[in-house]
């Protein structure tokens, strides 16, 4: 069953399985979903969602939230891979330590986002996530660590110092052309790896 909504806007009904309905209590025989499709770049891309009220969800709406999605999985990129240094564990053992550290990596990102964002306030042609996390990162980190202010009263002046670096931190533009496929990451191994018969020699 299909209701069109619009051309590229539809509300569907689709078949829930035996097992699914064995593995979840109460999961009814067939479920509406919303389904979207949409262009960026050329390229088409189709979304099946839960948000079939299209009063609340405009399709606009819709499009625009799933053409920024990828924004988020950039930020947790960031702090897993950036700010984590790519670490696989955390260093804390304890359940009460393991919540603590990641406080603080949710509190360091947040204040260095709130930073970049101050950066760009002044400046509505430029967006906060155009400026390059990492090297914003690594230059507020060193600014703290080597600026040492000889009065309160100099603060502000160089905290406008640091604002003008950061905005020095620019991405390129993005290319309209690239393509990034979804792989699974290979897992690291302390172990070495087996070497093939031609590299013995």
């Amino acid at each position: 069953m299909r209701h069109q909504l619009s051309e590229d806007d539809a509300v569907i009904t689709l078949k829930t399985s035996p097992q699914a309905r064995k593995k979840f209590d109460g999961l009814p025989e067939t479920i509406e979903a919303r389904l979207t499709r949409y262009k960026v770049d050329g390229k088409s891309y189709r979304v099946l969602s839960s948000m079939v009220d299209a009063m609340q969800f405009p399709y606009e709406e819709v499009v625009n939230v799933y053409v920024q999605r990828w924004e988020i999985e950039l930020g947790f990129r960031e702090m897993k891979q950036t700010l984590h240094q790519a670490k696989l564990t955390l260093r804390s053992k304890k359940p009460e330590m393991v919540r603590q550290e990641l406080w603080g990596l949710l509190v360091a990102y947040n204040l260095i986002r709130m930073m970049m964002l101050d950066a760009v306030k002044d400046m509505p042609e430029l967006s906060p996530s155009r400026l390059s996390f990492g090297l914003c990162m690594r230059h507020i980190i060193v600014f703290f660590l080597t600026t040492l202010p000889e009065t309160v009263t100099k603060l502000p002046a160089h905290y406008e110092y640091l604002m003008e670096s950061l905005r020095m931190m620019r991405l390129p533009d993005k290319r309209p052309d690239r393509y990034y496929p979804r792989v699974v990451r290979k897992r690291p191994t302390k172990y070495p790896t087996k070497k093939n018969a031609s590299q013995l020699n």
